[in-house]
């Protein structure tokens, strides 16, 4: 396997981590569960979006709703389609364990993606059993797509 190739799969896995232990720690933790941590700050997500094109803003609303449908439809095989980089059938098998096991999400947008240039970012809000947690999602144009990096 090329270095490159490897070192994208790492990148991915550890989004992909970021993303489950986002969802895991708003899961369900039974009846003695401590309250919710606050929240992390956003990280890695541009904080203009004044000069970005119609089309970019567009795109990246577009990817947006689709994260947030992903994972309020509990579906990882489609978040996977989301991504820049392929993703294992482990992975995404690994995911889509930890969303079952979840149980019943609220999930929407923060607020609008913010784009600069080819890269983009939204915060996504996850509440469940366990609490609310706030997940920022970076976002980047690759060959003309807008994916989620990885």
């Amino acid at each position: 396997m090329s270095g490159r190739l490897t070192a994208g799969l790492v990148v991915l896995g550890a989004l992909v981590a970021g993303a489950v232990l986002g969802l895991v720690l708003v899961a369900p933790a039974g009846p003695s569960a401590p309250p919710p941590a606050a929240a992390s700050p956003p990280a890695s997500i541009p904080t203009a979006s004044s000069s970005a094109s119609d089309a970019d803003v567009a795109a990246t609303n577009v990817l947006a709703n689709a994260i947030v449908d992903a994972i309020k439809g509990g579906d990882a095989t489609e978040f996977g389609r989301l991504t820049c980089e392929p993703q294992t059938s482990q992975a995404l098998a690994e995911l889509q364990s930890q969303w079952d096991a979840a149980g019943p999400l609220t999930v929407a947008l923060a607020g609008p993606p913010t784009v600069a240039g080819d890269s983009a970012g939204v915060t996504v809000q996850v509440a469940g059993a366990g609490g609310r947690k706030d997940t920022p999602f970076p976002m980047h144009r690759e060959n003309g797509r807008w994916c989620v990096p990885g």
